[in-house]
């Protein structure tokens, strides 16, 4: 008779706990497709809201004004890759009385113009004095991007004698990759987080005149009615933050054929003390 009743007992404890997961409400986060970053990170939080607390989590590939204005709406719950104060600047003073900023998720995001380290240059100002080794030119991204934008400004700043050339970003990347392999000079339109500084041993040029401009946080934005919907979620977003070396692992691994789902359970399998500090 014990024996019934312990295993009724238990019985009930494990329908009630299903339950209690299966009544948490989906949450549907934003992020933008093209960036390394914003997948990594939007894919690992995902990862941990699904496996750690119970959440059903959908994740949209949007373009960056769609994402705030689906925060802003309601149509998401949140985004994990509110680039400010420049980056998204607009955005946020449009519709910061629509959208909370709950934590921020990465401290010291930049753009700017990288070069390997076994070069002997330190400045953008520099530049002019290797322009034959660089055969004239800066190697870019897709043309209209932000800092492309921002470089053809440094170029016109700095009075430097080079060309920017447009490709796009797995273009920049591959041209980067021969150089380094080669010990060759070479300077790219690059950022962080990324996973390319996980890669290889990168710097950024300084930039005195501050043409780039400042570091950058990546926040959590959600929308306000996220408190009552979701609160172990929100207090999760609150917390959740991490290090370049960190999330270019996961950016990384996703560059060298993992899916980002597969990708992000891994690492949130191999750093339970890490996730646990967020919980």
């Amino acid at each position: 008779m014990l024996k019934k009743i312990l295993c009724t007992a238990a019985l009930a404890l494990g329908l009630t706990a299903g339950a209690h997961a299966a009544d948490k409400p989906t949450l549907t986060f934003g992020y933008v497709n093209g960036w390394d970053d914003s997948v990594a990170t939007s894919h690992v939080a995902a990862e941990i809201l699904r496996s750690k607390l119970g959440y059903p989590v959908e994740l949209k590939a949007v373009e960056a004004a769609i994402m705030w204005q689906g925060v802003a709406r309601g149509d998401l719950d949140a985004t994990l890759s509110a680039w400010l104060p420049a980056t998204h600047g607009e955005y946020y003073a449009r519709l910061k009385d629509k959208v909370e900023l709950l934590g921020v998720n990465y401290s010291g995001a930049r753009i700017g113009l990288l070069v390997p380290t076994y070069m002997n240059v330190q400045s953008i100002a520099d530049l002019n004095s290797i322009r034959k080794d660089l055969r004239g030119q800066v190697t870019g991204i897709d043309a209209g991007a932000g800092v492309m934008r921002r470089t053809e400004d440094a170029i016109k700043a700095y009075d430097l004698d080079l060309n920017l050339m447009a490709s796009s970003g797995p273009a920049m990347t591959v041209a980067l990759a021969r150089a380094v392999q080669a010990n060759k000079p070479i300077v790219v339109t690059g950022w962080i987080p990324h996973w390319m500084t996980a890669k290889w041993e990168l710097r950024f040029l300084d930039d005195p005149k501050k043409v780039f401009g400042d570091a950058e946080q990546v926040h959590n934005a959600v929308n306000p009615g996220l408190h009552a919907k979701a609160p172990e979620a929100a207090a999760f977003l609150k917390k959740f933050a991490w290090q370049d070396k960190e999330i270019g692992a996961v950016m990384l691994a996703i560059r060298d054929g993992a899916k980002p789902a597969d990708a992000a359970r891994a690492w949130v399998e191999q750093n339970p003390e890490r996730v646990a500090q967020w919980l």
